[in-house]
């Protein structure tokens, strides 16, 4: 190879590490922005709703990289940053959440990069900038429970607070146990066999029975009945309780939490039985009333992931019938070694055994969608892996359909509309269970493995979930949404 090529060659190797590096440069930019804004003003930036907040430059990369990609949004790191950076100097900002993946597509296919950007941004933010609307009051929040779903809860309620969230972790209830139960739940918290280790700091005050959490100091209180409680005591007064035990689930149980000097909502996160709304925040939260009712259900893992792809499919297509089988990942009430179980087959070793069990995703369904009510059955599998669980749903449809036309429905629903926080679509041919671990999204639309029936009226969609952390996200935002205080959002 002569000298020339070889200069060639190594410059045009030195020309896509620097532009690499340059981009590196700008996603620093980006995310000191991120950063000052979420502290010093309340407002959080997010990226077609991805996360800015505690990531890397890398990190920043691969999300424009996914604009590209799944969005086909070609998505300039550094308009992205310039962005951050101008909406930095806007001074009566109001608490807001701003997607600027959004803002940096419209800048440039609005204005072709040639408007003065401090205009362009204070027309498309006019609703949350000079706002005369009164501060919305931080709600106190109290966990009821401390198990898998428990400490994810305080997990991300920890790792938002401070950052102008505004749901704040008071007290952790648990049933009484020994002296060092404390210093156990505290190292649970810190390490997870799924989720990994929690990124910040955790401390034990033994003598105030108190964690101390980034910090924030967290009561942990022991109660064997959800009625002998005196919250007010602890400082704690209009709180919004979750119940995450899974052992009261109707309204009558419910309704001991209230009888607690200052608890004002309780939370199920699981179904709720008899009258109880059952809800998917996305899907039928707005007709929620907040006023007269005290007591909700977040519905379960499962009526979160399947039900925003069911809104679509129903109001786009129409459901005639359908039967929908979730293979789940296997849970804290099956056995890890043979033994006996109330329920049948859930006695067989979880670790070396597919189960088959039931499910109330059907009924649950009805719940959120009435018109679907009688129109679905539902089954489930439980195999063995911790976390990672997939809906197959295999519906017949009123209208005709392809798989390009159902996939760009359910691709425009997942970028647009009230679902983009509750659908998230994939391209991935090599996607598996594990990748869906840690996704905020409560489903993960599988694209590449949807089928439709020769006939053009029989449709087989794939929906992948986090049965943890993609539901823990779901119960925040319903949270917020039961505790009025969610913020301004420009998606």
């Amino acid at each position: 190879m002569n000298s020339d090529i070889l200069k060639t060659k190594k410059e045009a190797y030195d020309k896509e590490l620097q532009s690499w590096i340059d981009k590196e440069k700008a996603s620093a930019r980006l995310i000191n922005a991120v950063n000052k804004l979420i502290y010093d003003k309340s407002v959080e930036l997010i990226f077609f709703r991805n996360t800015l907040i505690d990531i890397s430059t890398s990190e920043v990369q691969k999300l424009h990289k996914y604009a590209k990609d799944i969005i086909e949004k070609n998505i300039d790191i550094y308009n992205t940053a310039n962005i951050a950076e101008e909406i930095l100097k806007i001074e009566d900002l109001y608490p807001s959440k701003i997607d600027i993946g959004r803002l940096s597509f419209e800048w440039a296919n609005e204005t072709n990069n040639k408007s003065d950007l401090g205009v362009f941004l204070k027309e498309k933010l006019k609703h949350c900038i000079g706002n005369n609307l009164s501060q919305i009051e931080p709600r106190d929040v109290v966990l009821y429970g401390f198990g898998r779903i428990g400490r994810l809860l305080a997990r991300e309620l920890i790792r938002i607070s401070g950052k102008g969230q505004l749901l704040k972790l008071k007290a952790i209830v648990t049933r009484p146990g020994s002296g060092n139960d404390i210093n156990k739940r505290a190292s649970l918290m810190k390490m997870d066999s799924v989720h990994g280790e929690f990124k910040g700091s955790i401390s034990v005050d033994a003598e105030n029975q108190s964690l101390i959490i980034n910090g924030q100091t967290i009561k942990m209180i022991e109660a064997s009945k959800p009625d002998t409680i005196d919250y007010e005591s602890y400082g704690i007064s209009n709180a919004v309780l979750i119940d995450n035990t899974g052992v009261y689930r109707d309204r009558d149980s419910l309704s001991l939490h209230l009888k607690s000097k200052g608890i004002a909502k309780v939370m199920l996160t699981a179904p709720g039985k008899g009258d109880l709304p059952n809800i998917v925040y996305g899907v039928n939260h707005e007709q929620q009333d907040l006023v007269n009712e005290n007591i909700f259900s977040a519905a379960s893992c499962t009526t979160n992931a399947i039900v925003p792809v069911l809104k679509v499919v129903e109001d786009s297509f129409g459901i005639e019938k359908g039967h929908i089988e979730t293979v789940h990942a296997y849970t804290n009430d099956q056995n890890l070694l043979d033994n006996m179980h109330k329920k049948s087959r859930r006695g067989r070793s979880a670790a070396i055994n597919m189960v088959i069990t039931e499910t109330g995703a059907a009924s649950a369904v009805s719940k959120v969608i009435p018109q679907l009510k009688n129109k679905l059955t539902a089954n489930a599998v439980r195999v063995p892996i911790p976390n990672g669980s997939l809906a197959i749903m295999n519906l017949t449809i009123k209208k005709e359909t392809s798989v390009d036309e159902i996939n760009s429905t359910i691709k425009k629903a997942a970028l647009e509309g009230p679902l983009v926080s509750q659908i998230k679509f994939s391209i991935d041919k090599e996607l598996v269970s594990s990748d869906i671990i840690g996704n905020p999204c409560p489903a993960v639309f599988d694209s590449m493995a949807t089928i439709v029936s020769p006939d053009q009226k029989n449709i087989v969609l794939y929906v992948w979930y986090d049965n943890e952390f993609g539901y823990t996200k779901q119960v925040i935002r319903l949270a917020k949404h039961v505790s009025c205080v969610r913020r301004f959002v420009y998606f």
